[in-house]
């Protein structure tokens, strides 16, 4: 699928930042079409070799996006819609940068399970979170998943166990955020909160980031093994590990190859 034959999403580079966009105003809700489109620009995404940071977020004010299609629960439906939406997890896990979700309104459901498996979240100020299947008798798989690692396990007992909504500020509180912004200003704050990341090296970007997961829940000497061997054996044969030291010593700006 090229670019061109989105129909519910939007997806563009420029400069470095890839920019993947749910576009289904007003709530932006991830029917099974609409997943199966965020799939294949990940894809891309996995495949550019320029891209340095992923911000994926909501068209509108309204929603991030309110989840994925009741409809598509259905047992009928269930196994597909199960295999494209987990499909879209394994993919950002997949992904060589660092990815930041952008929280434009409501993001719930499955829409919150998206924002929570971005490496940053920010949020504007009317954000809410929740994961609310729960009062539907089910439960979110990704969020049970996830959840627990990012705020304390109590916080995360009671938000998929009571299913209801938080502020933006509370998620910051609890470490689930990392920014809250004015709705008023909101795409112009995230603009701003992307661009040191990309006058960063690509290469230091994806390296830092597959330590940070590699190391993720492992034992301290454990954790330490798998980023000795990715800063030894990955990372300084790069030819930016090579620039930036070099430029440091040389006292002059660095150009990046990004590789």
């Amino acid at each position: 699928m090229t670019q061109s034959q989105f129909q519910f999403i939007t997806y563009g580079v420029a400069d470095g930042l890839a920019t993947l966009t749910i576009n289904r105003p007003p709530f932006n809700v991830l029917d099974i079409p609409t997943m199966e489109e965020v799939n294949a620009a990940l894809d891309l995404c996995v495949a550019a070799p320029d891209v340095k940071l992923l911000v994926v977020t909501g068209a509108g004010e309204k929603a991030f996006s309110a989840g994925v299609e009741v409809a598509d629960h259905t047992p009928d439906k269930v196994d597909r819609m199960i295999e494209v939406f987990h499909g879209i997890f394994r993919r950002m896990e997949q992904l060589p940068i660092p990815t930041l979700a952008a929280v434009n309104g409501v993001a719930l459901g499955g829409g919150m399970e998206l924002a929570i498996a971005c490496d940053m979240i920010v949020a504007s100020a009317n954000a809410k979170f929740g994961q609310p299947e729960i009062k539907l008798a089910v439960f979110p798989p990704i969020a049970a998943v996830l959840l627990p690692r990012l705020v304390p396990p109590a916080r995360a007992m009671e938000l998929l166990l009571g299913g209801e909504n938080i502020g933006a500020d509370e998620a910051k509180a609890i470490g689930l955020v990392n920014r809250v912004f004015a709705k008023e200003t909101f795409r112009d704050d995230v603009a701003a909160f992307v661009a040191p990341y990309l006058a960063l090296s690509r290469a230091a970007l994806a390296s830092t980031r597959k330590t940070i997961r590699a190391a993720a829940g492992k034992p301290f000497g454990a954790a330490l093994d798998a980023a000795e061997n990715i800063y030894l054996n990955e990372l300084m044969a790069t030819e930016d590990a090579k620039e930036g030291l070099a430029a440091f010593l040389e006292k002059r700006k660095p150009v990046w190859r990004n590789c």
